[in-house]
């Protein structure tokens, strides 16, 4: 059976990853594209051979030809988005944030209640191998000592420059453009107050975007945490959360710069055992994941490796979302989950505040 989809959203994740996934997938057909860039719809349309091209996103949505609809916009437009998708009975893939605060969780819950429709959030480092070996292998969380999560990166422009070029409009409004920007920091205000800085909006921004793998990881493997013990953000940039699980502390550490590497990973340690998770950038297709185990006892240290993997995890949890919508499968990274997500980035954002 071949869904047939609309892409809601040209740019960087959607040129990299969605399109050419979805072009080499036959249970897949890109039937229409919308943006409000109209060079970047034409692009793609003549690349990937879509006719359908829709400068309105509401005029895709309703489109009766299409069973679901892949919102890829910039992350201010999701809620509105996926509430309208629900309503014209839309199968949806939304990539992560499901939206930007908290507040916006409770209608988009309740709509769901009203559809029969998949919501599958896009949380693709829960779908790495590396991830998968490491959760099949995790140990009793009462033998846990310690839990280390990082995110130490360089943004994306580095790695694409390189590889595969992003295509950008040049067409868009600049009414568009601005409106945009107001609506996101009217989002951001919202969660962390009036009288945040831009340092702390733009911290809290990276919880939503970069963060938000490692934490519904974390979540996924642990459990949510007790509470937040501490945060603390400098220059909107550098992030440094304590997660209190009652036995042990689960850090996280998250830092942006311009020296060309992408360190990120998952470890866990009990009083013997060291397991650790790696990711590299989803900017360049197919590198390896793999994760490694060492052991130690009074007289040896073992460590086991498992993989190098290179199956891109997009194309995992693309799988993942067929088998949702043609099967009725289950699937772990609902709205519902995503929720908890939010959740966890309020209460770090107001550490955040407190902290500074």
């Amino acid at each position: 059976m071949s869904l047939y989809v609309g892409i809601i959203g040209l740019g960087e994740v959607a040129q990299l990853m969605h399109l050419p996934l979805l072009a080499d997938d036959q249970r897949f057909t890109i039937a229409a594209i919308s943006d409000v860039s109209q060079e970047l719809m034409e692009y793609v349309g003549q690349r990937y051979n879509v006719e359908k091209r829709y400068a309105a996103a509401s005029d895709l949505i309703a489109d009766p030809s299409l069973d679901a609809v892949f919102i890829l916009t910039p992350d201010h437009l999701h809620a509105d988005l996926l509430t309208e998708a629900m309503k014209a009975g839309k199968h949806v893939f939304i990539e992560k944030p499901v939206c930007l605060n908290k507040h916006q969780i409770p209608a988009l819950l309740e709509e769901q209640k009203q559809c029969s429709s998949v919501v599958f959030v896009g949380y693709m480092r829960r779908y790495s191998r590396s991830f998968l070996a490491l959760k099949e292998r995790m140990p009793d969380l009462e033998n846990i000592r310690h839990v280390r999560i990082r995110d130490i990166i360089r943004e994306a422009p580095y790695f694409t420059r390189q590889t595969r070029p992003v295509v950008r409009g040049k067409d868009v409004p600049q009414e568009v453009i601005a409106d945009s920007q107001q609506r996101t920091t009217a989002m951001l205000r919202d969660i962390m107050g009036e009288d945040a800085t831009k340092d702390q909006l733009r911290a809290y921004q990276v919880l939503t975007g970069l963060s938000s793998h490692s934490f519904s990881a974390m979540r996924e493997l642990l459990g949510l945490p007790k509470s937040v013990s501490y945060a603390k953000q400098h220059g909107g940039e550098t992030v440094m959360v304590l997660f209190d699980y009652g036995h042990f502390t689960a850090t996280y550490e998250a830092v942006i710069s311009d020296i060309a590497e992408f360190d990120a990973g998952i470890e866990v340690l009990t009083q013997s055992e060291r397991y650790h998770a790696t990711y590299d950038t989803p900017y360049i297709r197919n590198l390896p994941t793999q994760l490694s185990i060492t052991r130690s006892t009074d007289e040896q240290t073992i460590t086991e490796v498992i993989g190098p993997s290179y199956e891109d995890p997009f194309r995992i949890e693309l799988d993942a979302f067929y088998k949702a919508v043609t099967d009725g499968a289950s699937y772990k990274t609902t709205l519902t989950d995503a929720a908890n997500d939010l959740n966890l980035f309020a209460e770090v954002g107001q550490k955040f505040l407190s902290a500074d």
